[in-house]
């Protein structure tokens, strides 16, 4: 091996029992040595060099550490306005009122296409209509038959606060972060007025006009999330309310109608609601009655 390697045995150091040179120590002694007053070669460096500037030149590579290479790829922004608000609000409701949320798949073809007549409609002339109207007012129409569910929690008088009124709430995301507007006065509105409504909050808060007094004072809220093509969820309650329905995005589906499978237009709701004030037979009846008014709008008249 040391002929092979051309290593003089004379200058091997041996490491094995009894003086015996080993197979290491030629391999040892075969490696290149620096020549007196030669720096021994530098370690490989912990990362790859940066990319030379645009141009030519030569650019150091500083020492850096894995943290550091971290921080040059994450944005830190403060967290104030809206944004600090919500998380606040979502933190202090999450932990405050006992969430349960309920989910019901329900065909609205009917529905669908009662939208696409009223379009037509002289009395909604100018109005937009879609069908988050048509699911703002089958809430409305489930809580005048439920009034129970329309309620607060008074944590410092202990009291359940009923509610003759309904100021319903609009999910909207902003610029600015998510602002949840109201309606004031929503169940007293008819179809076209509650139309205007919806359609000047909605353009309001995207144009960043919403003003504190227009978020006060809800008592549930709508969140539309079919919009972002997603079927459901399970959302929070805006603080001081008693339910938040999610609207999921409508979809063609085989569904079972009148016996034979047809494709139908399909969603599915979800109901969050505070389980001090609602209990799991309520939470069901009032989501039920959101479903059945969108399977069969003729209940927006028999109902009501």
């Amino acid at each position: 091996l040391a002929k092979d390697l051309g290593v003089d045995l004379a200058a091997v150091v041996p490491t094995g029992p009894g003086g015996v040179i080993t197979r290491d120590d030629v391999h040892a002694a075969a490696e290149p040595r620096p020549a007196p007053g030669e720096a021994a070669p530098a370690a490989a460096p912990a990362f790859e060099p940066f990319p030379a500037p645009e141009g030519g030149g030569v650019r150091e590579s500083p020492a850096v550490e894995p943290q550091s290479l971290a921080a040059i790829r994450e944005r830190r922004v403060p967290v104030r306005g809206v944004r600090k608000a919500t998380a606040q609000a979502m933190v202090d409701s999450a932990f405050t009122a006992p969430h349960v949320t309920e989910f019901v798949t329900v065909d609205i073809t009917r529905t669908v296409r009662l939208v696409e007549r009223l379009k037509s409609d002289p009395d909604m002339a100018g109005l937009r209509v879609n069908p988050l109207l048509l699911v703002a007012r089958a809430l409305l129409v489930a809580l005048r038959r439920n009034p129970e569910a329309n309620a607060a929690w008074d944590e410092e008088r202990q009291e359940i606060v009923y509610k003759d009124y309904v100021n319903l709430g609009i999910a909207a995301a902003t610029p600015r972060g998510l602002l949840v507007p109201n309606i004031k006065d929503a169940h007293a509105k008819t179809l076209p007025e509650l139309s205007r409504a919806l359609g000047e909050l909605i353009a309001t808060a995207r144009e960043g006009r919403t003003s504190p007094a227009d978020m006060r004072g809800g008592t549930v809220t709508i969140t539309n999330i079919g919009v972002f093509g997603i079927d459901t969820g399970t959302p929070i309650l805006n603080p001081g309310e008693s339910a938040i329905l999610a609207f999921g995005a409508i979809k063609d589906q085989p569904w079972v109608h009148k016996g034979k499978v047809k494709p139908r237009k399909v969603t599915t709701l979800a109901l969050s609601f505070d389980h001090r004030l609602i209990d799991g037979e309520l939470g069901s009846r009032l989501l039920g009655d959101v479903a059945a008014v969108l399977e069969h709008p003729k209940k927006l008249i028999t109902w009501t």
